[in-house]
């Protein structure tokens, strides 16, 4: 199809769907897969949480990188034929309008924008110690942990504010840093410096009581594998996004999982079976940084690490971008305390303006909390998984619901006969995450092991309130609850 042709089919079936649009459609399938990969940031949650998995699971906890990754995977193929049908900006928040109505919406969408912007705020800490070791800082302190955080997000919100053709620019460069870091480091690792031999990663397996390890060590899967969604979020500024978002979605999650494989492989073979144990023990608080500088030296560790910044800020960019889009997608229905400035879209440079700076001020405010109690920075990053994996299942939810009642796909990207089966197996999938990520952890601390529901209890409950008493659903004329006669009208005009 003619690129006019592909612009007036999209803009034809974004009015038919009840919205006219006020993105650049300047994204591709490539730039578009490069803001959720770089979202996803394999990197960044290597880097972030490599450490933690050791000490909990072992080298073993590589498997759930497999084990996730094929959970999200049928995630990512239910909310393909959703946005094949529903290409619009927004993500979570228009494909619940549309498949479970209005409350639903608002409620899953609520959740969704909090988990995103605790997101923001983790992946912009755990980048500080990065930056400060290619600074050439040895000692960071509380104060200036929060400086360098807070300055990650200033310059991804400049990024942002350049536009959609800046921010998928440097998406492809953080891309680029992503797979030179993970992938290239990863191989090298693999080849040319292991000390290990392949059976590590099952000698845990012996223990008798390896099992509960392996368990634990359940977050280093559950926070890498989602972002893949936020080529749903940009969907009205993708040429021919009912095809080219699912398959943006896809890519994300293999290329993102091939990734994650090679960084974690690579430096547990490449890492002295010291420096294993002393991980393990908790005695090493930077086993990456150790690695590299052994096998990299100190300039070399350096350098790398600077693409490892790189990566920081190309995730915060991809998180305050999505998040955006999903604010103004929630404001332009009216649905939001302040909808007409959070919809708001600048004249000059097409985004939601005021949206990202409500992605950008947000997680500033939750970082000075984390200051104030760092031993809260690891029980918030799981309460931002457990957010999205309730809202990720909503849409999963709402879609077999849908199916049940004569729902059949209709977009151009579909799984045919097999979208039931997939369906089922990725609210299965959904339920054992929620159900594990529920767990308290093991700290002795009350609020610290419970901050994941404790943090969805305070997001739902004030957002039940204002949703029976303000009713902002009832505010927007924008069509709802409706898949299964889109879809009837879609195969109609065929």
């Amino acid at each position: 199809m003619a690129t006019s042709d592909k612009a007036q089919s999209d803009k034809a079936q974004l009015s038919a769907l009840g919205y006219e649009g006020s993105y650049n459609r300047s994204m591709t399938v490539w730039s578009t897969m490069a803001l959720g990969f770089t979202y996803l940031s394999p990197l960044v949650a290597i880097y972030a949480l490599f450490g933690l998995g050791l000490m909990t699971g072992g080298p073993g906890s590589i498997f759930w990188i497999l084990i996730v990754g094929g959970g999200q995977m049928l995630v990512a193929l239910v909310m393909g034929e959703v946005v094949s049908q529903f290409p619009i900006a927004g993500g979570i928040y228009p494909w619940m309008r549309r498949l479970a109505g209005r409350r639903s919406a608002w409620l899953a969408a609520w959740v969704y924008v909090w988990a995103m912007l605790v997101t923001i705020a983790s992946v912009a800490q755990y980048g500080t110690g990065f930056l400060a070791t290619v600074l050439g800082v040895t000692e960071v302190s509380s104060e200036l942990t929060l400086i360098l955080a807070i300055s990650l997000l200033v310059v991804a919100l400049l990024v942002n504010l350049g536009g959609t053709k800046t921010l998928a620019r440097i998406a492809t460069i953080g891309l680029a840093a992503e797979l030179i870091g993970v992938v290239g480091l990863g191989i090298y690792l693999l080849l040319f410096e292991r000390q290990n031999e392949f059976s590590i990663f099952t000698e845990g397996f012996a223990s008798a009581d390896y099992g509960t390890a392996f368990m634990g060590a359940a977050l280093v899967g559950l926070f890498m594998f989602y972002g893949f969604e936020a080529c749903g979020d940009v969907a009205e500024e993708v040429d021919d996004a009912a095809r080219e978002v699912p398959k943006a979605m896809i890519l994300t999650i293999l290329i993102g999982g091939v990734s994650a494989l090679a960084s974690f492989s690579g430096y547990v073979l490449a890492a002295s079976p010291e420096l294993l144990a002393a991980t393990a023990a908790g005695e090493n608080a930077d086993p990456i940084g150790t690695i590299l500088a052994d096998v990299l030296g100190e300039t070399g560790a350096r350098l790398f690490l600077v693409v490892a910044v790189v990566a920081f800020i190309s995730c915060c960019l991809s998180l305050q971008a999505a998040a955006s889009r999903l604010l103004h997608s929630f404001a332009r229905d009216k649905m939001l305390p302040a909808s007409g400035w959070l919809s708001q879209i600048s004249q000059r440079s097409k985004v939601p303006t005021n949206a990202l700076l409500v992605a950008s001020i947000v997680p500033m405010l939750l970082c000075v909390v984390i200051y104030a109690n760092p031993a809260s920075l690891v029980p918030i990053t799981a309460f931002a998984v457990l957010g999205i994996y309730i809202a990720f299942q909503s849409v999963v939810l709402a879609s077999l619901i849908q199916r049940f009642r004569g729902w059949k796909p209709a977009g151009p990207w579909t799984l045919g006969s097999l979208g039931l089966i997939i369906n089922i197996a990725a609210l299965a999938y959904g339920i054992w995450a929620i159900s594990w990520l529920l767990q308290p952890g093991v700290s002795g601390d009350w609020f610290i092991d419970n901050i994941s529901l404790i943090g969805v209890v305070a997001v739902l409950v004030p957002g039940g309130l204002y949703l029976l008493v303000a009713r902002p659903h009832l505010r927007s004329k924008a069509p709802y609850s409706d898949a299964i006669e889109v879809a009837k009208k879609m195969r109609a005009s065929k």
